[in-house]
């Protein structure tokens, strides 16, 4: 089983955090964020990982780090599960509809830590989340989980519904590429022979 297991306790969070890539998208998400829970939710559901996440955090303060404390446990946890990434397909991608929404996602497991976030989110909060936590959240993320990624809102104007978008096509564009390739399972994917 590709799977981890993270502990970060700071001034501000204490975190416990649960991965497995190899799952079927069971979820238990205790964030003290009601949103960041539904959309981690959404985000396990359609990658298939199994993940459970607790969090106690300054939230009389704000969300953010909260949000950015998780997001640095899914990296650590991601790329510790990976392990050497031998056998996977290394890119995934995903073009994905949520009502008015259109949402371009990509990928490269490259061991490059990269972020290009082209989603203008219309309202500063959906409830009490404030919605630049969107791109800090996937900025922490790929920093530890050392991936390019790539975020583009192709339409939308519902705030909701474009965060809920790229949460989903994040799952979806790593799930495809953590997925391991029948055609060289036993082979890192890079003529470097190193990711």
């Amino acid at each position: 089983m590709r799977a981890s297991e993270i502990k970060r306790k700071t001034a501000e969070t204490d975190v416990r955090l649960k991965l497995s890539l190899d799952g079927r998208g069971i979820f238990k998400i205790d964030t003290g964020c009601g949103f960041l829970d539904h959309m981690l939710t959404l985000f396990t559901a359609h990658s298939g990982y199994d993940l459970q996440v607790s969090c106690k955090g300054d939230t009389h303060v704000d969300y953010h780090h909260t949000v950015e404390d998780i997001a640095i446990c899914l990296g650590d946890a991601f790329l510790e599960a990976l392990g050497e990434k031998v056998g996977i397909t290394r890119y995934g991608d995903i073009i994905l509809p949520m009502d008015e929404t259109l949402v371009m996602v990509a990928v490269d497991i490259s061991g490059r830590e990269y972020l290009g976030f082209d989603a203008e989110i219309p309202a500063y909060k959906v409830g009490d989340f404030d919605t630049e936590l969107c791109e800090e959240f996937f900025r922490a993320f790929v920093r530890r989980a050392k991936v390019t990624l790539h975020v583009k809102k192709m339409a939308g104007t519902n705030s909701h519904h474009i965060i809920e978008g790229i949460f989903k096509a994040v799952g979806r564009a790593l799930a495809k590429a953590t997925a391991i390739n029948p055609k060289c399972s036993d082979e890192i994917p890079s003529t470097k022979g190193a990711l």
